[in-house]
């Protein structure tokens, strides 16, 4: 899916790079400069920090007269170590000191512009940006010290946060304290910046630990559970029957009364629809919450799914897969009908995938409060620009009333992209005036939870009398996260009928060539209507590679050829496949350099005792906008008696271009890695009467650590474009691993979690 630029960057046109001193510190942004504003007046303002009606600056590192460095980040960091990767191609290009940055996370400020972290996009998006800012601070930085060295800019260098020139050096804390940093840039004059060669980069591709470590390792990290405030009250939600259509008859709260500190249960009415039939428990303490809640009766009208179950929605969507009238066109390459028509031998299968929840370490949770007609809250969020719009409609109020103060996430995974768990503490705190907390506890939080949609895919490929491939039909259905909270980033088919959801088939439209290739992408509008489907890490390829995957295995089968050939042969890298500047030079290509890679490391094609198979897949990352070419093979043994599948070692083969920060890149393939794992063989919920069944570790069980493979990754040298690696590296881990307990017992997994 091609996004468009202003959707992920904010909707105002960065024309100027504007340097200028506040308080003897230099301030860096960039930002555009409207008629009657000045220059001076739009520096003035990125002192201020203020989004005025003249300007909009989006201002991403300060120095400070004592030569500190503030690198203000917009992204939302839960566990990957964003601000450390985005706060190393600023210090690169700048030519800082490493130990005088420092991170700060923003809140939602317009002047930050678009705020969303999801896709793997947060190095991707900023990295052209970040650099050309950088470098426009060290073009700042090298010309006002080059005057107060009394030398010339093209006999400076930039270092270590010094300008040096003829043996003589100064710092930038004395060049913001005594140079010349008023500067403006146009944007051809930023695009035509002097980037560093790969072979001067100092930070980028080098190791350095994580600039949030200590503070989460030392207990000093504040997430947004940590969060006390003043005369706070908390609150304790009452989920309804269903997600959507149920209603509240009455409430009876006697019982309730006898617990200490509870002071009532108030109904609440949510103007933007999204919650239904909803109560919260209000009391002076979380334990006297938690006590009420249980000793509160609700008489509830469940809505019109109160009786569906998971059965239902995977039987619906084997039925719009079967039928080819269904859906919208994503590819639609050569003339499928015609290969199927002359087909001499046809073949298909099927593949499902179950419910899977997010199941966050750090469950829902927020802290409202109203203070001077504005809307505070304090809460960890993914994409603060989805849900401000919502919150708005909810409280009536204005967007620009409405600051949600950010802090880290413990456990993101898409679960946060969606901040609806704000909504009751907001309404709360509104009707109160006091500031709410708001608490979900586990089965609660597992119950309110965005799900990823269980899914049905059906393959139907075609033959000719030789037996050679010539064509597959590809139809995918589900529910649609995109539809229900994002519907303006629906796309368009390939045909102009209709609309789908990219991010609910993205890994349909692969880098192999094929003769004939059509992907219909389907909404199962009974999962859409019993719950509100959601983004989960990897999103759509991570169940839209397990078929595609998969199903290749089995052409690889029936034409008898080895599976990593029969992939090979098809990763020519032609026509669509070859690639384009700048995010997917060399196409194809170099997914096929990857599985070649992986092939040699992990000893493909070796004798392995009864009972052990490899399995090999690959996938392309989220889109083909934004490819990360992964490669994986998967060592299983499976126990004839008990058929218990034991996964021993994970080889993967990463290119992901660019390498930004080499620690925090490992230990995203290695967490991804692992939930792959985990969704392959643990994972997996089940609808039953309209809500998930399993909804604790009693029944809900992940990957444990006793089951944890050896793994061995190994990242392919580049110096091309960066792209994401937060959720790239899960997708080729499921399919590698039901490839591999194929290979083991001749038994075909088609259906996710793996029960064979």
């Amino acid at each position: 899916m091609k996004i468009a630029p202003e959707k992920l960057k904010g909707r105002v046109s960065r024309r100027t790079f504007l340097a200028g001193s506040a308080g003897a510190g230099l301030i860096m942004g960039v930002g555009v400069v409207l008629p009657g504003c000045s220059r001076e007046e739009a520096v003035g303002e990125i002192a201020q920090g203020a989004a005025s009606r003249s300007f909009a600056p989006t201002v991403w590192f300060e120095i400070a007269a004592d030569g500190g460095i503030l690198v203000n980040v917009a992204k939302a960091e839960m566990g990957q170590h964003v601000g450390t990767a985005l706060a190393r191609v600023i210090a690169d290009e700048l030519g800082a000191n490493w130990s005088d940055i420092r991170l700060n996370h923003v809140d939602t400020d317009p002047r930050w512009g678009y705020m969303v972290t999801g896709g793997s996009w947060s190095v991707f998006t900023t990295f052209a940006m970040l650099s050309q800012a950088g470098a426009a601070g060290r073009t700042v930085l090298r010309d006002a010290g080059a005057v107060l060295l009394d030398a010339s800019p093209d006999e400076c260098t930039v270092e270590d946060g010094r300008v040096k020139a003829n043996g003589r050096e100064v710092s930038f804390a004395r060049i913001v304290q005594k140079g010349d940093i008023s500067r403006t840039f146009s944007a051809e004059e930023l695009a035509a910046m002097p980037l560093k060669p790969a072979s001067e980069r100092r930070f980028i591709g080098h190791e350095a630990q994580a600039l949030d470590i200590p503070a989460k390792a030392g207990g000093g990290a504040v997430y947004g559970l940590d969060v006390e405030l003043p005369d706070m009250l908390y609150a304790h939600p009452l989920i309804p029957p269903t997600r959507y259509g149920s209603s509240i008859n009455g409430i009876d709260d006697t019982a309730a009364r006898d617990v200490r500190g509870y002071q009532q249960t108030l109904v609440l009415d949510d103007p933007s629809g999204v919650l239904q039939g909803w109560a919260v428990v209000i009391a002076e303490n979380f334990p006297s919450a938690m006590k009420a809640a249980k000793a509160v009766d609700v008489d509830w009208t469940p809505g019109p799914t109160a009786n569906v179950g998971e059965a239902d929605i995977l039987g619906e969507g084997a039925r719009l897969a079967a039928d080819k009238s269904t859906g919208v066109l994503v590819v639609d390459d050569g003339d499928v009908t015609e290969a199927q028509t002359n087909a001499a031998k046809k073949y298909n299968a099927i593949y499902r995938t179950g419910t899977v929840l997010h199941f966050t370490l750090e469950p829902a949770n927020a802290v409202v409060e109203f203070d001077g007609g504005k809307c505070h809250i304090h809460a960890g969020n993914q994409w603060q620009s989805l849900i401000l719009p919502v919150l708005a409609k909810s409280l009536g109020m204005e967007e620009t009333d409405i600051v949600i103060h950010q802090y880290y996430l413990g456990g993101g995974f898409g679960r946060r992209l969606w901040g609806d768990q704000i909504i009751p503490a907001a309404l709360a705190a509104r009707a109160l005036g006091k500031p709410v907390k708001i608490v979900f506890q586990r089965a609660d939080d597992s119950r309110f939870d965005c799900t990823r949609s269980a899914s049905v895919q059906q393959f139907d490929a075609s033959f000719d009398d030789d037996g050679k491939l010539t064509g597959i039909e590809h139809a995918a259905a589900a529910g649609w996260p995109t539809l229900s909270m994002a519907p303006g980033f629906l796309a368009d088919g390939v045909d102009g009928n209709g609309k789908f959801d990219p991010f609910s088939i993205s890994g349909a439209d692969h880098w192999y060539t094929l003769p004939n290739h059509r992907v219909r992408a389907i909404n199962n509008d009974l999962a859409q209507r019993t719950f509100l489907p959601g983004w989960l890490r990897s999103v759509g390829p991570g169940w839209v590679g397990w078929g595609v995957e998969s199903f290749m295995d089995e052409l690889a089968q029936l034409a008898g050829q080895d599976p990593i050939e029969f992939r090979l042969a098809r990763l020519d890298a032609a026509g669509k496949n070859a690639g384009k500047l700048p995010e997917s030079v060399g196409g194809a290509t170099r997914l096929a350099g990857v599985l070649k890679d992986v092939r040699e490391r992990s000893g493909w094609g070796r004798e392995l005792p009864a009972g052990e198979g490899l399995g090999v897949a690959v996938c392309h990352g989220q889109e083909r906008t934004m490819p990360t070419w992964i490669a994986s093979v998967a060592h299983v043994t499976v126990d004839p008696d008990t058929r218990k599948v034991r996964v021993k070692k994970i080889w993967q083969s990463i290119d992901c271009g660019t390498v930004v920060h080499p620690d925090g890149a490992l230990a995203q393939a290695e967490g991804a890695i692992l939930w792959g794992v985990s969704l392959a063989l643990h994972e997996g919920a089940t609808f039953e009467d309209g809500q998930v069944s399993q909804r604790n570790l009693d029944a809900y069980t992940p990957l444990r650590m006793a089951d944890v493979p050896e793994l061995d990754i190994h990242f392919m040298e580049s110096t091309e474009f960066p792209t994401g690696l937060g959720e790239p590296p899960l997708v080729s881990i499921p399919p590698a691993i039901g490839n591999a307990i194929f290979a083991a017992s001749g038994i075909r997994a088609r259906d996710l979690p793996i029960r064979i």
